[in-house]
C-alpha cells in the first residue's frame, strides 16, 4: 500500500461524506492498480474502452471476466475473480448490471487488506446504495453511477 493508498484508506469516511468531486479526484489521484470487473475483450463495448481509456492515462488495470479468464483483454491479463488478481488492487470499477454488482462489492470488502483495494467504483447506470453502504462502513471510498474516462478529463485529471 503507497502512501496515498494509506492517506485514501484513512481519510474513507470525510471522502464519503464529501461532494462527489472531491471523492472522484481523491480516487483518481490515490490509486494507480485498478482492477476492471466484467470487462469484456469486444472494442465495441464501454469496458473495454475505458480500460483502454484507464491504460493510455497511465494506470496499471487488470481485467476480471471469469468466461475470458487466462487471457487478455485489450492486452491486459484477464483473470475470473478479484481473488486471482496477483499483487495490490487499488480500486474496483465495476462493469456490471446493478443488481450483480453487490456481489462483487463484497468480494472487494473481504479482500481489502490482502489486496490493499481503497476504493469501489460503478459504472454509470450501475447503483447498489445496500451495497456501497456496506464498502463505506469497511472504510473504502465508494464512488457510484460515474464513469472515468469522462471524469478524468472533466476534473482536469487526465
Amino acid at each position: 500500500m503507497t502512501a496515498n493508498d494509506a492517506a485514501l484508506s484513512d481519510d474513507a469516511a470525510a471522502l464519503n461524506a464529501a461532494s462527489t468531486d472531491e471523492r472522484v479526484k481523491a480516487l483518481l489521484t490515490g490509486c494507480r492498480r485498478i482492477a476492471v470487473v466484467g470487462a469484456s475483450p469486444k472494442a465495441h463495448r464501454p469496458s473495454n474502452g475505458v480500460l483502454r481509456f484507464l491504460v493510455r492515462h497511465g494506470y496499471d488495470v487488470v481485467a476480471v471476466n471469469p468466461g475470458h479468464a487466462g487471457g487478455t483483454v485489450a492486452d491486459v491479463p484477464c483473470h475470473a475473480k478479484l481473488a486471482d488478481v496477483p499483487g495490490p488492487v487499488h480500486m474496483v470499477d465495476i462493469f456490471r448490471r446493478s443488481d450483480r454488482a453487490g456481489a462483487v462489492i463484497d468480494e472487494a470488502i473481504t479482500l481489502k487488506e490482502e489486496k490493499g483495494i481503497v476504493g469501489i467504483w460503478t459504472q454509470l447506470g450501475v447503483v447498489d446504495d445496500a451495497a456501497a453502504a456496506r464498502a463505506a462502513a469497511a472504510g473504502l471510498v465508494v464512488v457510484q453511477n460515474r464513469c472515468p474516462a469522462i471524469e478524468l478529463p472533466r476534473l482536469g485529471l487526465g
